[in-house]
């Protein structure tokens, strides 16, 4: 098959940032006759950075009927039930689920949760997910995206996401036109911590031989399928010349005085990350009083957020230099609205200078940790929080498959109180390439391959479907 069309779908604003403002676009559009993208996200916003090769459609928003989420939920916690006692990120994800109300919804899920105990096999999952494919095959979203695929008539359609639920009736109308589907694999804790993909697509790229071996276990019929390690694009912008700025460029704009090292706090979202604003004020505090530093202290905010809960905060530690993602909320009233956030350019470079010119970052297990390891900063990950001492139980989060990893590594240290905060913050400033050796065998684990040509890798993988 000769793959001369490329079909590109983009359902949110991590999607935007990873394949519009890398070089996947540019790269493409040299190697195919066409490119279309298949947006999630409002038409007028790629009108900067695609060029008039590529064309871009605006999908319409799916909404699940009820028949369609009841499918999907059965097929989603069947997958977690499966899977929940090998793996400790799977397993709290299940318990998320369950229902805590007493609507129709939720009686329905206790019910999808009862009935999964026992009916839980691969062969189960696959009855739930065609039995949601016939329930939204007539949805008139569905025929709109059979229509719409069928008139732009593209060979590939590159999902660069796997997980969205509104994905499964674009792949389904694909296969029925004969398209080939093909998805990436989003993040690297999407297998061992998360539930089911939104559908059995074709094919795969994924980030490293880690990453495969894990979508081989959890998608057993992934090994009759390709799969193509690839890395990934979201780090690509770090070695692209246009996102480079200089360090007085950077001390200009945070207005801090660069002879003075620097100290990175990147907060998660507040579902997630809900100790932030206490591992900050335990920073801040500790900088008024000289137990840290002098160093200029940068806290980075969630662009899933607005910054309005360090409130408090900023009032009380004027001492903090903070960075709000440049990131725009392009549309309201969508069933998922953090994912019609999407980054300007700047912050992009915002974010490469913070990588290049902190001097270690500190963050609650996130990935950001591996965004500044590509730029060898030790990297600190405190974790307060335990089932009984009143705080948020972010220490579960080093029980997660990936995140095992991390710690067994050896490339991070997690201070588990203020006093051991306070002391590996201090340390990791001295001793900056302590942990350096264990960070680079940690990328290359994680991320597979060099930065350099990732988009490259993921054409090829593309026209070799």
């Amino acid at each position: 098959m000769v793959v001369k069309k490329l079909g590109l779908v983009i359902v949110d604003g991590v999607g935007y940032r990873n394949f519009v403002l890398s070089d996947f676009c540019n790269s493409a559009n040299s190697e195919f006759k066409e490119v279309i993208i298949y947006s999630g996200l409002p038409r007028e916003i790629f009108s900067d950075y695609i060029s008039d090769t590529c064309k871009v459609v605006e999908l319409p928003v799916f909404n699940e009927s009820k028949k369609t989420w009841f499918y999907r939920k059965l097929k989603e916690v069947a997958h977690m039930q499966k899977h929940k006692k090998q793996f400790f990120g799977i397993a709290m994800n299940l318990e998320k689920n369950r229902a805590t109300t007493y609507s129709k919804r939720s009686w329905l899920t206790r019910f999808a949760f009862l009935w999964t105990r026992i009916f839980s096999s691969e062969k189960d999952i696959h009855r739930y997910y065609n039995k949601q494919e016939k329930s939204f095959s007539k949805n008139p979203v569905s025929k709109d995206y059979y229509k719409i695929l069928n008139e732009t008539k593209p060979d590939v359609l590159f999902f660069t996401h796997q997980r969205p639920p509104y994905l499964a009736p674009l792949d389904a109308m694909a296969k029925k036109l004969g398209i080939k589907t093909c998805s990436f694999i989003f993040s690297w804790d999407n297998l061992p911590s998360k539930g089911r993909m939104a559908a059995p697509f074709d094919s795969y790229v994924v980030w490293s031989d880690l990453m495969k071996e894990e979508l081989h276990y959890f998608y057993p019929e992934t090994k009759n399928t390709q799969v193509s390690v690839v890395g990934t694009p979201q780090f690509e912008p770090y070695i692209m010349d246009v996102y480079g700025s200089t360090k007085e460029a950077f001390g200009s704009r945070f207005n801090i005085d660069t002879n003075l090292k620097t100290v990175c706090y990147s907060c998660g979202d507040i579902s997630t990350s809900k100790n932030d604003d206490l591992y900050v004020s335990v920073i801040a505090n500790a900088i008024a009083q000289g137990k840290i530093g002098p160093v200029n202290f940068i806290v980075r905010t969630s662009p899933a957020e607005d910054g309005s809960r360090f409130k408090e905060i900023k009032e009380t530690y004027p001492n903090i230099i903070w960075n709000f993602p440049q990131w725009t909320l392009t549309r309201e009233n969508h069933p998922e609205p953090w994912s019609q956030r999407v980054p300007e350019k700047e912050d992009l470079k915002i974010m490469r200078s913070l990588l290049m010119y902190c001097d270690l970052n500190v963050n609650m297990c996130s990935t950001m940790g591996l965004d500044f390891m590509l730029f060898d900063k030790p990297v600190v990950n405190p974790v307060f929080g335990t089932e009984t001492n009143g705080l948020y139980n972010d220490g579960k989060y080093l029980r997660y498959g990936h995140y095992e990893r991390v710690v067994a590594s050896g490339a991070v240290t997690i201070p588990r109180d203020e006093a051991s905060l306070i002391k590996e913050i201090n340390f990791s400033l001295e001793n900056p390439q302590a942990r350096l050796q264990e960070q680079k065998e940690l990328l290359k684990l994680q991320i597979g391959k060099p930065l350099k040509g990732t988009s490259e890798r993921i054409i090829k993988a593309l026209k070799e479907i």
